[in-house]
């Protein structure tokens, strides 16, 4: 990194990070070491304790009290979004980043990020991530090394086809300007696919690093992970919601909108066989695999579309039956 990792308190820009809280007393502690650990040192850290009914307020309030640069709201809880949303209400900075309270950062991640946006002249930075799965002693990491500044449209087509850009509100660093008139919506699961493009489409152009400085850390319990419930079918809504917004700006993505359309209908089938709920919501499975089967020789004819999703629509063909064996299979040997 070189030169991009120093940073001084005295010339560099305030960067707000907004930490939400609730309920990760395991985990918030190693959350914010990282995060004190930045070689980037002129930060103001937004800890939001949403309601936390376990330590996770007390642990933090010792923090702030240890570190001038955090402070610690306080508010009933309202979920992940409201928590974002009261961090950008408080930020000071010129930029904002956002860091879940499960997860760590490398050390250099803001420096990277803010070295990305001064060298591309972008409102906005992005890097990559490294996925950590607790307990299976296994890491996932994606990018290739490379830096480039992406206009708007080529970030989202990299999105909506599951390239090194990805719909995630974390590992990605913004002008406060950005959030004007853009906030999370509040009430709903998978609320980063409802606001990540919008801020590609107001920014107009990202600074892609991709290179992985972010630690995700995937639990079991977790909401993603944890029981099927009807709050998952959000992620259809908010797939759906994206798609008609990108198409009216991007028309010309249409095939990589609707390859995004379908993806949300397998993942969240996935979630049902997964998770339970495959015999929970009939209606609702019925569904998602009418869509897919309405619109799945366009993603096997479509060049761009990831190989896993031709499989996975060609053994959907044959019986949803045999596509939930498949993925049983696929998450026993494989994934």
């Amino acid at each position: 990194m070189g030169d991009r990792v120093r940073s001084s308190v005295e010339t560099d820009p305030l960067i707000s990070v907004v930490i939400p809280v609730y309920n990760v007393e395991p985990y918030v502690g190693r959350c914010l070491e990282t995060v004190l650990g930045q070689t980037y040192q002129h930060l103001e850290i937004i800890v939001v304790d949403d309601g936390s009914t376990d330590s996770s307020g007390r642990i933090c309030r010792e923090y702030a009290a240890a570190d001038s640069r955090i402070v610690v709201i306080r508010q009933e809880n309202g979920g992940l979004s409201a928590a974002r949303n009261t961090g950008i209400h408080y930020a000071h900075g010129k930029f904002i980043t956002f860091i879940d309270s499960d997860d760590t950062v490398q050390k250099d991640m803001i420096a990277y990020l803010y070295h990305l946006v001064a060298k591309y002249e972008c409102p906005m930075s992005l890097c990559c991530l490294t996925t950590v799965f607790t307990g299976k002693d296994k890491r996932k990491e994606v990018g290739n090394g490379i830096e480039c500044r992406m206009s708007a449209h080529d970030a989202m087509e990299s999105m909506l086809y599951h390239g090194f850009v990805d719909t995630s509100a974390y590992a990605k660093l913004y002008d406060r300007s950005l959030f004007t008139s853009i906030r999370f919506p509040v009430g709903k699961l998978f609320e980063d696919i409802g606001t990540t493009y919008r801020l590609f489409i107001q920014s107009g152009y990202i600074a892609c690093g991709f290179t992985c400085k972010y630690n995700y850390f995937v639990r079991p319990n977790s909401i993603v992970t944890g029981k099927f419930s009807e709050r998952k079918f959000d992620l259809l809504e908010m797939t759906d919601t994206m798609a008609g917004d990108v198409l009216t700006v991007y028309p010309d993505l249409s095939k990589a909108i609707r390859r995004r359309q379908v993806y949300a209908r397998f993942s969240t089938l996935d979630q049902m066989i997964t998770h339970g709920g495959w015999d929970d919501f009939p209606r609702e499975r019925k569904a998602m695999i009418a869509y897919i089967r309405k619109y799945g020789k366009q993603i096997l004819q479509d060049p761009k579309a990831p190989r896993r999703d031709k499989v996975a629509i060609l053994a959907l063909f044959l019986s949803p039956s045999f596509y939930a064996l498949l993925w049983r299979l696929y998450r026993k040997y494989i994934k």
